[in-house]
């Protein structure tokens, strides 16, 4: 008996989206990566890009527990000397709530070309509207 491996041609993609209001930043973003990945899939296949697409709304209402407002910061480098730059999650939630979610997504993905190809199956938008009701998205609880 041989092992099943899912072919290109095979894989089906469904569309979800997931409200962010009341959520827990981390347990939301493990769910979402989840999905991004195939992972709830019978046919997942570690190799292969056999996720859903996800859609997040209302990234600006999500919570986080303890301390993370005023303690959690997110730091990013120009490259140059002196061009470190950092910024607060509760300045990071005002001013791009999006990227919020974004950070905590990607940081759960694979960290190669195929954990990029999933994360580009992310969208996210800080309000409750979204241009994909074309795809017909279920709604998902998490």
């Amino acid at each position: 008996m041989q092992t099943y491996s899912v072919k290109n041609k095979d894989i089906q993609r469904k569309w979800y989206v997931v409200d962010a209001t009341d959520r827990v930043l981390g347990r939301l973003a493990s769910e979402v990566a989840r999905r991004l990945r195939g992972k709830h899939k019978t046919v997942f296949t570690r190799h292969l890009d056999v996720g859903d697409f996800v859609i997040v709304v209302n990234a600006g209402k999500v919570r986080v527990t303890g301390g993370k407002l005023e303690e959690k910061y997110y730091f990013r480098h120009s490259g140059y000397p002196g061009g470190a730059k950092k910024v607060r999650l509760d300045e990071l939630l005002k001013q791009k709530p999006e990227r919020v979610i974004e950070y905590a997504v990607k940081g759960m993905l694979p960290h190669n070309s195929l954990g990029r190809q999933q994360f580009r199956k992310l969208k996210v938008y800080a309000g409750p509207d979204h241009p994909h009701e074309a795809q017909q998205p279920e709604s998902l609880n998490v």
